[in-house]
């Protein structure tokens, strides 16, 4: 069956591994397990998104956690970083998040946070993952007589809510900006509203009627092409799409544009880097950003380290190196300065600050970085050898690097779930990109195809 972790928490997938609550049951039980404190009482906050699952997962999560003797705090509806933020800023010993993310309404999944706000490591998951699979924590459970409690954080919201407030201390800093929201029908649809509101905004909202089914439905980050709509026809500076969870961003200007993750990345850097905030003059982002990313920094004396994708991954590479500024193509966006994880409301409100410090229109900023054209191509094999390995792929990879030199980028790499090779290429031109990636993937199908 593989593994149970998939790269953001446990899978939950319909047609891969479906979260039941019997294994929500097992997952409470070990995350209670693992994190429980020797002595004194032990806390793990609960929070989700909209999905129609969602309460039934989280009265499977509660059983296995208070069957360990360890309580649980409700956070409610509410964005994956706010969840992060409780664990970190209580006395909480882990945080859970049940969501899926950007997926259907019909898959859903769990999240767990350390206390100190930050994702699990491989090593832990591993851990974890033997504590739900095997029955040590069944036979424990049964030893305890001293049950936990269930509480409810009805007040999450709006800490979560202050915390945001916190990272531009100033009043009505976002006074004369029109801005449209869209909140997936997801975790964002109360907070993201009344945030910018509060924040001096005039706000026009979409997407805030969740019915349980309807979440990441033709909205949010995945499909940001109604409020590319919107923000023209409202006349407004800028549009902000959240996903389901609420951990990532998606941006549209001001003439309906909609801007990539390495965009946005680019034009806060660029304006951390002006108010003395970018820390080691250093951004981190994966192996999937647009070479244009690591070009337009190098252009204004910023260094760029690639990490594996994952915004996890990407965390881990910022804490080794020291930089407060990281995330990805998708959308994810970390400033370790102000938090642990990736947090949708958090950037949108750094990046609406960067485009006031740039005293430019987003359409304009957007330009400062040249997107490089990418074509994507996957291969279905039969097995997995070392790409190194097979002389004619190799060769054929070189030739292509060797053409494109410092203004292109060849990345192969296996599916970590999927018996895929995908392949990427970027170029100056489309047509020269598109048929690069045919050359390799041609020679790829020949050598590894099914």
């Amino acid at each position: 069956m593989g593994k149970l972790f998939g790269t953001d928490g446990i899978r939950g997938k319909a047609n891969e591994y479906p979260i039941i609550p019997e294994t929500a049951v097992a997952v409470g039980r070990a995350v209670a397990s693992f994190f429980k404190k020797e002595r004194g009482v032990s806390g793990i906050i609960i929070g989700k998104d909209t999905r129609i699952s969602g309460y039934m997962l989280e009265y499977a999560l509660v059983s296995g956690i208070c069957s360990m003797g360890v309580d649980a705090y409700l956070a409610g509806v509410l964005p994956t970083p706010g969840v992060a933020f409780l664990t970190a800023s209580t006395d909480a010993v882990a945080g859970i998040v049940i969501s899926a993310s950007h997926n259907p309404f019909y898959d859903n999944g769990i999240k767990i946070f350390k206390e100190n706000g930050f994702k699990l490591s491989d090593k832990e998951e591993e851990k974890i993952e033997r504590l739900v699979l095997g029955n040590e924590t069944i036979l424990a459970s049964k030893q305890i007589r001293d049950t936990g409690n269930v509480y409810k954080a009805d007040d999450a919201e709006e800490i979560y809510c202050a915390f945001l407030k916190t990272v531009i201390m100033r009043d009505n800093p976002f006074k004369g900006i029109k801005i449209v929201i869209d909140c997936s029908n997801g975790a964002t649809y109360r907070v993201a509203p009344k945030l910018f509101a509060d924040l001096g905004a005039n706000v026009e909202s979409i997407s805030i009627n969740p019915d349980g089914k309807n979440i990441n439905d033709n909205c949010g980050s995945q499909h940001p092409e109604n409020l590319s709509k919107k923000v023209v026809e409202k006349g407004a500076d800028i549009g902000l799409a959240f996903d389901g969870d609420g951990d990532r961003l998606i941006v549209v200007d001001e003439k309906g544009n909609i801007l990539t993750g390495d965009q946005m990345i680019f034009i806060c850097a660029t304006a951390m880097k002006q108010k003395g905030e970018l820390k080691n003059n250093l951004v981190v982002s994966t192996v999937m950003s647009n070479i244009g990313l690591k070009l337009a920094l190098k252009d204004i004396g910023v260094e760029h380290i690639a990490a594996d994708v994952g915004d996890r991954y990407v965390t881990e590479k910022m804490i080794s190196s020291k930089a407060v500024l990281g995330g990805e193509e998708s959308g994810h966006m970390i400033f370790l300065n102000h938090h642990t994880t990736g947090d949708g409301l958090l950037a949108a409100i750094k990046l609406i600050e960067a485009v006031k410090t740039g005293s430019k229109p987003v359409s304009e900023l957007g330009k400062s970085m040249t997107v490089f054209p990418q074509v994507f191509v996957n291969i279905k094999v039969k097995s997995k050898p070392d790409i190194r390995s097979v002389p004619v792929i190799r060769k054929t990879i070189k030739s292509v690097e060797t053409s494109l030199g410092k203004r292109g980028r060849v990345l192969v790499r296996y599916s970590g779930t999927q018996p895929l090779c995908r392949i990427m290429v970027e170029g100056q031109s489309m047509d020269e990109t598109g048929m690069y990636c045919k050359q390799i993937a041609d020679i790829v199908k020949k050598e590894l195809g099914v």
